[in-house]
């Protein structure tokens, strides 16, 4: 999980070396409370759903944790490591199924669970966007490759797969979010109508039903969506019939 196309987010600092995830947390001199990673970390997600990325600073989540900004620099080193501890965090809500099911209803129900909490904390799917080494999206994305084994992908089918399951949750999310944080709530009707009333320009979009809410709900498209990952043959494979 964790490497839709794009390249990541601008500004991240260095190589992968330099991540918080491979970074041991530094005892220091005990505060009361203690300010300790998971304190911060819970601020910070607080701070996100209310404000987005562009609201979380440093010095905002110093203030909101009643410490100084430099007592933070000794559990993270920059805003970078904050988003990625919360982006982790949030993963921790995504319900891991019970792998006694079907390795179809796994895939179906990890992938609606995620796209549910990416849909909750609408600024995560915009920070996926390099390899993530939290123990919370491992563990999931751990999940969600032995459940493609028990279906049979194995190698490049496997890669395959899980990147195009992972970039379509993000990309889903991300576009679900976007909608519903615009100023104006109708926006989505008003661009069906521009669409439906252009019909020599867009007849196919006309027809299909684009942008539509009254024909396909966006959670009937995500799982229909999830169908045609899985039914997709992979090259060297015969298509279903």
């Amino acid at each position: 999980m964790g490497e839709p196309p794009g390249g990541g987010r601008a500004g991240r600092r260095g190589g992968a070396g330099d991540t918080v995830w491979l970074r041991q947390e530094p005892s220091r001199p005990r505060r009361t409370p203690p300010l300790t990673r998971e304190r911060i970390v819970q601020a910070a997600v607080a701070l996100l759903d209310e404000q987005g990325t562009e609201g979380l600073t440093v010095r905002r989540l110093a203030q909101r944790l009643g410490v100084t900004s430099t007592a933070l620099y000794w559990h993270v080193k920059t805003k970078d490591d904050v988003l990625d501890l919360a982006v982790d965090h949030v993963f921790d809500e995504v319900e891991i199924p019970d792998a006694g099911a079907g390795w179809r209803d796994n895939v179906y129900e990890l992938t609606a669970r995620w796209r549910a909490v990416m849909l909750r904390h609408p600024w995560a799917p915009s920070l996926i966007g390099r390899p993530m080494l939290g123990p919370n999206v491992l563990a999931r994305t751990e999940f969600l490759q032995s459940a493609l084994v028990r279906g049979g992908l194995t190698g490049v089918h496997l890669a395959v797969v899980t990147r195009l399951l992972a970039n379509y949750v993000i990309g889903a999310a991300l576009t679900e979010a976007t909608w519903r944080q615009a100023a104006d709530p109708e926006a989505r009707t008003a661009a069906r109508q521009h669409i439906a009333a252009n019909p020599a320009a867009y007849p196919t979009l006309v027809a299909s039903g684009h942008l539509d809410d009254g024909r396909w709900s966006d959670d009937d498209l995500f799982e229909r969506g999830v169908d045609a990952i899985l039914a997709t043959p992979q090259k060297g494979q015969p298509a279903r019939s």
